[in-house]
């Protein structure tokens, strides 16, 4: 693994935003389940947000600039080649993990271990022409 991206992921970890520092509370030293969560870790050429290597579960936080299309695609090829690297997917934009932590949790765990969630996000779908990122799942 390059240096570079070394450092890079280590910058990434010293600049987290709100929310990843709010999701990282939850799912730091085996808390949620019992897995492994990595925060900024690389995987190929690639910084992820956060991964459970155990379970090849990928989850990102994206803020405003993942609706901008090119964002988008560059997205869309990133997920594609982890999804054939044999990572699962999950998007979630930085508001949800700030004002339904505990939805998005439930999410994560059902991906996890299996257990569905309790309450799950509401859909954001018509109120203002985005859609609820886990829905992106696998595509």
């Amino acid at each position: 693994m390059p240096d570079r991206l070394i450092a890079y992921a280590k910058d990434l970890r010293d600049r987290s935003t709100d929310a990843e520092r709010l999701l990282w509370t939850q799912l730091r030293t085996r808390r949620l389940g019992g897995l492994k969560f990595r925060r900024q870790h690389p995987i190929g050429s690639y910084i992820v947000d956060f991964v459970c290597l155990e379970k090849k579960l990928v989850i990102e936080l994206d803020g405003g600039q993942h609706a901008e299309p090119d964002k988008k695609e560059y997205d869309k090829e990133r997920d594609a080649w982890l999804e054939r690297e044999g990572y699962r997917m999950l998007r979630f934009w930085d508001n949800e993990v700030l004002l339904h932590s505990r939805e998005v949790l439930e999410v994560i765990r059902e991906h996890c271990v299996g257990h569905p969630p309790l309450h799950p996000l509401p859909s954001r779908e018509g109120t203002d022409g985005s859609e609820y990122l886990p829905s992106r799942e696998g595509k």
